[in-house]
């Protein structure tokens, strides 16, 4: 038996934007909090939210206060701002650390205390009220925020997590012609992200037939169109597919969870404030040559969703090429597949290994165990740029 928990609505697809209004009127409220990232403000992204809003007369304050991997300081700004303004309605708009606050927001502004108290690792207190309803719009093809449970925080040097239920969107906006606006690098570091989802989930050892269809799908859209997405930012084909497919992965990895990658990529943003997906990215490559053993099966339908034919292959023959085959795409999108490319010095592996150590629960789920040693051993890696395996490290 398998649980599968999914956003209750969802709207996806080119000019789906029209659908705000009408569920804005579906949750009757009347006082609306707008949480946005500063330059889709600047852009008049957020003022193509707010104004049909005021146009029918409801009273929306838009909030900016926000920033990229946001420090747990900015949460608790902003849950206070929530509470005291008595808002009835949260919009997220932007990309994953908008989403997540908004989150974040619109569930603890009805909880006492801080949002330290109900951190995943350290918090003392539970979440017991589903809070204010929510509408999440993406703006990036890459974190999967508007579909999940899940709020990231930065600490001083690693990531937690408020999860829960309640935090899942009431309704999911998905619309593709919102990231045309998208730059380049954050359309990689996202695209890349996205990708990392599905790979993750489909060799989750809480995989199920549900999220394999959901990860193969994802993987197949994201590695055939985001070197163009990067490319060409007005492509709408290429930027329709990256849409679906970073929905598709945060639904198949919020249904059967990430691992290795996740758990290792957390603490880089932790201490040097390196984005998300390009955490994510500069880690692929290693993560997988490491476990590449334990799951060459799955590698083998990896490659063949990227569109390199493995028929001739044998598995073991194609897992090596689907490490390849990561290593070229983060190289093609122009992402650092190194840490030294990110100048992380080489004393700081350890205090990483360390902090990478205590996300069992997230390492948990990947198809091979990996101990302190073999964290340390992927970071070496990666800090090298040569990808290892157990038995070379």
């Amino acid at each position: 038996m398998h649980k599968l928990t999914f956003t209750p609505v969802s709207y996806t697809g080119w000019g789906c934007l029209n659908q705000l209004l009408p569920e804005v009127e579906r949750f009757k409220a009347t006082n609306i909090l707008i949480v946005t990232d500063p330059f889709l403000k600047e852009l008049g992204l957020a003022d193509k939210v707010q104004q049909p809003l005021r146009t029918k007369g409801y009273a929306t304050t838009i909030y900016t206060d926000i920033a990229p991997e946001p420090p747990l300081a900015i949460g608790e700004k902003l849950v206070n701002f929530t509470r005291k303004h008595q808002f009835d309605l949260v919009i997220g708009l932007g990309g994953g650390s908008a989403l997540d606050l908004a989150k974040l927001a619109a569930v603890l502004a009805v909880h006492d205390g801080k949002v330290a108290d109900y951190l995943n690792l350290t918090g003392t207190k539970a979440i017991e009220h589903k809070g204010l309803p929510k509408i999440l719009i993406p703006t990036t093809s890459g974190t999967g925020s508007e579909v999940t449970n899940i709020s990231v925080l930065s600490l001083e040097t690693t990531k937690d997590v408020v999860t829960h239920d309640y935090l899942l969107a009431d309704s999911a906006i998905v619309d593709p012609e919102l990231t045309i606006s998208l730059p380049p690098k954050v359309t990689a570091a996202t695209g890349v992200d996205a990708l990392t989802h599905a790979i993750e989930a489909y060799v989750s050892v809480n995989a199920n037939e549900v999220t394999d269809a959901l990860a193969l799908q994802a993987i197949r859209l994201i590695s055939g169109s985001i070197r163009t997405a990067v490319l060409e930012g007005e492509n709408k084909q290429a930027r329709s597919d990256m849409s679906y497919g970073s929905y598709l992965a945060g639904l198949a990895f919020f249904n059967a969870g990430v691992a290795g990658v996740h758990a290792l990529a957390y603490p880089l943003g932790g201490q040097f404030h390196i984005a998300h997906g390009d955490s994510n990215a500069v880690l692929l490559p290693y993560v997988m040559g490491y476990i590449r053993q334990s799951c060459e099966k799955r590698m083998k339908d990896i490659l063949d969703a990227m569109g390199l034919a493995s028929a001739y292959l044998s598995q073991e023959e194609a897992s090596y090429k689907c490490v390849d085959a990561l290593q070229q795409l983060v190289q093609d999108v122009n992402i650092p597949f190194t840490l030294k490319g990110f100048h992380i010095p080489e004393e700081a592996l350890e205090q990483l290994t360390d902090d990478a150590t205590k996300q069992t629960r997230i390492l948990a789920r990947s198809p091979m165990l990996l101990e302190r040693e073999d964290i340390y051993a992927i970071y070496r890696a990666a800090f090298d740029g040569e990808v290892r395996e157990p038995d070379e490290s």
